[in-house]
């Protein structure tokens, strides 16, 4: 049976303070603007509309949770003039309490990727995507941001329509030359995607395919876990555990799903999985988790932009507590056992703590609001930006993107 959050022993409680000072989201600048499906666009009064009103919103976020400082960047939607935008969002970052964090090309944006980006048959597009991939290292290189996180939208949708194996060695060369650009401190974290928007075959479809194309890139090349990426019933946890035992996991885009790519926020359909994957981190080395970058990427076409980035980053602050409340040294010996019951009731009994009292004391402790959420709603913050955005979000409300 779990023990009562109010019953926790002062080491228990130690080690959750201690998880959650160290424990960092990265917020996504997309999830405060408006989003849709491949439908439709719903827009929303209070999303941003401006990379100023995105970095606000990232502020906000930090304020209330304690846990991300940092704003994931698309170059192309929030940086549409490249190197250029370096000093406005130097500007930002010092005004509204938000860094900028890991740097994001766009791949598949442009009418010439129709056929693929960096494993197009055309070496002229391959080239065009290569410059992009350069100029977005330098713009991490000029923010002082260690990672590159690479999505390759690349594919086909019939079979015999392209060459998988050439395919492959053209993104081994671009990835490469990519790798090769990366200053002192820089990563690339290379993602994986079974399907969608390529349907047939996709170019980087699982994780074994992310860490051979990481490993000829070069050793500041990493894989990057999304859990929403995965055919239904895929083990995480297992893929998570072999990258952290090959030093191969770079960092996590977090979300949840229930059919596919769905985008949902963290934990809202399995908890469970988030609590097991966690817990294979924190059973590693600190050497091995050492530089693992946790990041958001979800959708919130029906949910408050803010207060579903809000609710996502506690839920996330409370499955890691769960997991750090493991007693990994008695889990080891019923598992050395294989005492199974026993076992699983250990590793179920943090799972089912009731976390939320004890992370509260430590946002007391913090200086940060007890409730992140409520607080939100009393701030007036959410009415205020509906009311300052409401005009232009109504004007794009006709518009796709």
């Amino acid at each position: 049976m779990a023990t009562s959050t109010g019953e926790l022993a002062v080491r228990e409680q130690e080690q959750v303070f201690a998880a959650l000072d160290s424990f960092r989201i990265e917020v996504p600048s997309w999830g405060f603007a408006n989003t849709g499906t491949r439908f439709g666009k719903f827009t929303q009064g209070g999303a941003a509309t401006s990379i100023e009103e995105k970095f606000a919103d990232a502020g906000q976020v930090n304020a209330l949770t304690g846990a991300s400082p940092t704003v994931a960047l698309h170059v192309l939607w929030d940086m549409p003039n490249g190197k250029g935008d370096v000093a406005e969002i130097r500007r930002l970052e010092k005004k509204h309490g938000a860094m900028a964090g890991s740097i994001n090309p766009n791949l598949f944006q442009d009418q010439e990727y129709k056929y693929g980006s960096i494993a197009n048959p055309n070496a002229e597009i391959r080239k065009n995507a290569l410059t992009h991939l350069l100029d977005s290292v330098e713009i991490g290189r000029e923010l002082g941001s260690k990672d590159v996180s690479l999505w390759i939208a690349d594919g086909s949708n019939y079979p015999g329509t392209q060459s998988v194996r050439r395919r492959i060695e053209w993104m081994q060369e671009v990835l490469k030359l990519t790798h090769d650009a990366l200053g002192e401190g820089q990563r690339m974290l290379v993602e994986y995607k079974p399907f969608e928007p390529a349907f047939y075959h996709t170019d980087i479809a699982d994780w074994g395919m992310a860490l051979e194309l990481a490993r000829h890139a070069g050793p500041k090349a990493k894989v990057l876990v999304d859990t929403g990426h995965h055919y239904q019933g895929t083990n995480i946890e297992q893929i998570v555990a072999w990258l952290l035992h090959l030093g191969a996991l770079g960092g996590f885009h977090f979300n949840d799903r229930k059919y596919a790519d769905d985008d949902l926020t963290l934990g809202s359909i399995d908890p469970y999985q988030v609590y097991r994957i966690f817990h294979e981190i924190l059973s590693a080395s600190t050497q091995e988790r050492a530089g693992i970058a946790f990041m958001i990427d979800q959708s919130h076409n029906l949910k408050g932009k803010m207060e579903a980035m809000v609710q996502t980053v506690v839920t996330a602050q409370e499955l890691y507590a769960k997991a750090a409340l493991v007693d990994r040294e008695k889990l080891a010996g019923l598992q050395q056992e294989c005492r199974l019951v026993e076992a699983e009731e250990c590793f179920r009994g943090a799972f089912w703590t009731d976390v939320r009292p004890v992370v509260t004391a430590w946002r007391n402790a913090r200086g940060l609001p007890a409730d992140p959420l409520k607080t939100l709603k009393e701030s007036g913050y959410v009415e205020k930006i509906t009311s300052e955005r409401s005009a232009k979000n109504a004007a794009s409300a006709s518009s796709y993107a």
